[in-house]
């Protein structure tokens, strides 16, 4: 595990308790599964890595496109070492779906991440949220 990857998970958990907000960003505020990773790299690097378009609900699921996927790949280091604190998990939420919700490990069985409904929360990496992981990544 990084010393960014731990450093990660300090400050996600500094964003719990801030409310779901689809599109947005802001610790305390409101924010969604990639604002509040896009908050944490912020606090880690000073600045976004890109600018951020404006995203549906969906994240072009109809088209099949793997939007999410394709901009960690661009900014993050794919892993394959087992679930462990800091990294980035990315989930499908259903099987044949484009990967569209990912959080921050806060250790091998648990994830920091913002849900519809919940806000930023910590969660247990449950069975049913390990079926859904479809890659992992490591901050730079």
């Amino acid at each position: 595990m990084s010393a960014a990857g731990l450093r990660a998970v300090e400050l996600a958990r500094g964003w719990i308790g801030t409310p779901y907000r689809h599109q947005a960003s802001c610790r305390g505020g409101g924010a969604d599964c990639l604002g509040l990773l896009r908050g944490v790299w912020r606090e880690l690097y000073g600045a976004e890595p890109e600018a951020m378009p404006a995203y549906t609900r969906d994240w072009s699921e109809p088209g099949g496109e793997e939007r999410l996927w394709q901009a960690a790949l661009r900014h993050l280091a794919p892993c394959d070492a087992a679930p462990d604190a800091g990294q980035v998990i990315l989930f499908r939420m259903r099987e044949g779906a484009v990967a569209k919700h990912l959080g921050i490990a806060s250790g091998p069985a648990s994830f920091i991440h913002a849900y519809c409904g919940h806000g930023v929360v910590e969660s247990a990496l449950t069975a049913p949220w390990r079926r859904r992981v479809v890659a992992r990544f490591e901050f730079p």
